[in-house]
Parts: structure tokens; sequence; C-alpha cells
């Protein structure tokens, strides 16, 4: 039986994505320190990883030699501003250190500008859930843009607004902690608009930047396809969950079930598209679930689930998400994907099926330009999701088996040598790249980020 490596465009980006909270190291002026010290998690950030202190560069190291060329992460806006009048330019200074670092490595940098955690002195502003919010993050993005921009073009402004509004303010996992699922909607819209705000000041700042979003995408099916109210409670939840945020861009108006918000400084504010996806939902009907608005999510039985259950192993739930993303007519960027995996016995597979699933999108779309694996933990129950395992009492990070998988399966920038098995070849082309020629594929450039 035939087999092949799979292989990628020239300028395809690899590569890793951090959080500034997971891997500084005692980040003591922000909401999710608090949270920890709260005990609302199973462990607490501490040290973390020390990259505050040094170790970042042990980490590219090791990134580099993995054949990485790319690294998305954020900074800590409690660091760059610990008070609303007060700016630390050392702490500018250490973030202008970690890009050079990548740029020395020939790394591509990613930054995020909100990844999750806020200031207290935010948090008793009340946050994101008033438009107060917004000039406050713009002058963050200013401050913090015109600082690093020598060093880095591409922008991702908020993390996972969606997951932001609903475990914070309806699920009660981030913090604060609420269950008030209007207040939720009202954070979302106020994070669109702090995303456009973002949008324009970076682009007037920096003209040639690509500057979009990360959006947490969870493709959803129905249990039964023929029962009416699966699939009604398939659409309610998967047009709050996905739609929201992106309705805002691509029209200027986000739409959800409980109403919508007319937001049209938001219309056509990306560059590109960050997709996050780690897995697939099935939704069914259920009396029981009135605060979930009688909705019930769930894995089919028989699923590879990940340790705990939070995560199944359902690669083709990328490939849809790509399709999906496709309506904004911008590159794609797979900003996370992983799962979490302490023995790392399900990671190599679920790396490497969901590599062929992006490899399939490249090929049939040519719009999938980048894939950042996450190494990220989950704070409430402490799970690893990516390739390296990170010791927080000696602060060394180590590759885990699965962190070879993507060189082992592709990382090659021709497809060329497919050639041997042309059978093969042509099968392919008949099914994943809907009339592409090879010869096509061989002169195809990815799209300029």
């Amino acid at each position: 039986m035939p087999t092949a490596a799979f292989h990628f465009p020239k300028g395809f980006l690899w590569g890793t994505a951090t959080a500034a909270h997971q891997v500084e190291g005692y980040n003591t002026n922000n909401t999710w320190w608090k949270w920890e010290q709260e005990g609302h998690t199973a462990g607490k950030s501490g040290p973390a990883c020390d990259w505050w202190g040094g170790r970042w560069k042990e980490d590219f190291d090791r990134a580099a030699e993995a054949g990485q060329n790319a690294h998305r992460l954020s900074v800590e806006w409690s660091r760059i501003q610990p008070a609303p009048d007060r700016w630390d330019e050392d702490a500018l200074e250490h973030y202008r250190a970690i890009l050079r670092g990548l740029r020395d490595r020939n790394m591509t940098a990613m930054v995020t500008l909100h990844h999750f955690t806020d200031p207290l002195w935010l948090a008793e502003l009340g946050s994101w859930e008033t438009g107060a919010v917004v000039p406050l993050f713009e002058k963050f993005v200013r401050k913090t843009v015109q600082a690093l921009k020598e060093y880095c073009t591409l922008w991702c402004t908020i993390n996972e607004p969606n997951v932001y509004a609903l475990e914070s303010y309806v699920n009660r996992k981030f913090p604060p902690g609420l269950s008030d699922l209007k207040l939720a909607m009202r954070v979302e819209a106020n994070l669109l608009r702090g995303h456009a705000a973002a949008y324009r000041a970076i682009h007037a700042m920096q003209p040639e930047a690509r500057v979009g979003f990360a959006h947490h995408h969870r493709p959803m099916v129905p249990r039964f396809s023929w029962f009416p109210l699966d699939v009604l409670e398939r659409n309610i939840h998967y047009r709050m969950i996905n739609m929201a945020f992106p309705s805002g861009i691509l029209t200027g108006v986000m739409r959800n079930p409980l109403g919508n918000f007319r937001i049209p400084e938001a219309k056509g504010t990306q560059d590109f598209l960050g997709l996050n996806y780690y897995s697939q939902d099935t939704v069914a009907f259920d009396l029981r679930k009135p605060g979930e608005l009688f909705g019930r999510r769930y894995y089919p039985k028989g699923s590879d689930l990940a340790e705990g259950g939070m995560n199944a192993n359902l690669p083709e739930g990328l490939f849809r998400s790509i399709k999906w993303a496709l309506q904004f007519k911008v590159p794609i960027l797979i900003t996370e994907n992983g799962i979490e995996d302490a023995k790392d016995t399900l990671r190599p597979r679920y790396m490497a099926g969901h590599i062929h699933q992006v490899w399939r999108a490249v090929i049939s779309t040519g719009r999938c330009a980048a894939i950042f694996g996450g190494r990220w933990w989950i704070t409430s129950n402490g799970s690893a999701a990516g390739p390296s395992a990170s010791d927080c009492g000696s602060w060394m990070g180590r590759p885990r088996p699965a962190a070879s998988v993507p060189r082992r399966t592709c990382m090659r920038p021709s497809v060329k040598r497919m050639a041997s098995h042309p059978k093969w070849c042509r099968s392919i082309a008949r099914r994943y790249m809907q009339g592409c020629s090879l010869a096509r594929i061989e002169a195809c450039d990815m799209p300029k980020i």
C-alpha cells in the first residue's frame, strides 16, 4: 500500500501558541492571578515557565530546532500598564527583547494583545461590561504596537472573544464567574468594538500590518437530523457560540439569538482570520438544561476522548471549520490546535489527523497559511494541550514525543515527490483538490500575511 508525506507550500507557517499568563510567571496584577488565589482553579500559575526570568530563550531554541518558523505569543496588559496612569517602559523593552529573539531565530512573530486576562484596575472599572473599556483598550494597543512594531507586523487583537464572554459571564469558569447571558452578549459586543478600534489604530501606525482576531470555532451536529428540536437547539448554540462576533465583522451587525448589536465600525476589520479548533459537538434538545437554553452538547459514545473528556479527537471538524471560514475571503491561520494528554498517547494521532485536514484545506482552497499548535493548559483542571510539557518546579520545558510529528509527517515545501505514486496522486486530486491539477498545486504560493 503506497504511503506519502504531506507536503506544504513554501512560506507555510509552523509554530506554537502561548499566552502570557501561561508562560511568563508571577503575573500578580491581573484577574486570573486573583481568580487562582481565591481557589477557583486546580492549581496556581506561580512561576509558570519563567519566561519573564529569561527561559523563553531555551523554549525558542527548542522550537527552532524542531523546525518551527513562527510563534504566537501574547503581551500582558497589566505588566505594560500596571495602573490607569502609569506605563512600564521596562516591560515593553522586555517584550522587545523576546521579539528580537524570535527574529534572531528566523521565526515570524504573531502578537496577541488580549488573551483572557485583564488588569485588576480595569476589573474595578467593570472590565468589558461597559463601553468605557474601548478607548482604554485602544490606548493600550497604541502604546504597545508603537513599542513593538519594529519586530512584528502580524497582530491578533483579541483571543477567543466568544469564549471570554461565555466562560466569564455564563458558565462561571473564568473571572468574574457570573451567570448572565444578556450581560455576556453585551461583553462580546464591547469586545467587538475594542477589536475594531484596535484594528484602525494599528493600521494608522503601521500600514503594512496584518490584523485579525482568534476565533474559537466549534462545529456542531444535531443528535438526530430528523428531529426538529435537536436541529433547533443545534442552530441556537451554533449561532451563539460561533456566529456572533464573526457576523459583526462580516456585516457590521453582531447577531445572536437574544438580539442584535449594530456595530458598523467593525465591518471588514480583519486582514486574516485566526481559527482556534479543538473538537466538535453533538447537540440534543434537553428539558433538564434550561440554563443552556434547553440544549445539551456532548460527544457520541465511543469517541476518541482526551483525559477528563474535555475534547475528542475529531479531525474532520477542522476541515469543516476552514470551509466555514472561506466566507470571509481572507487568509486563514490556525492559531490554536491541540489536546490535553499528559501521557502523550492520544496527541500524536490527534496531531497527525489534524495536520492531514489542514493539508486537505491547503491544496483544495489555497487559503490556509499557518498552523500554531497550542502549548496551553486550562487552569481550572491543569490539563496540557500542547506538544511540550512544563516542569514548573525546575522551569524546564521538555519536548513530548508528539513534538516530532509535524517534522516526520510534513514540513516539506514541495509536492513534487508525491509523483512517485501517480495513481495515489490522481485519487487524492479527485477526492480533495476539486479539479485542481498537480501543476497548479506545485506553483501555488501562500497568501501574503
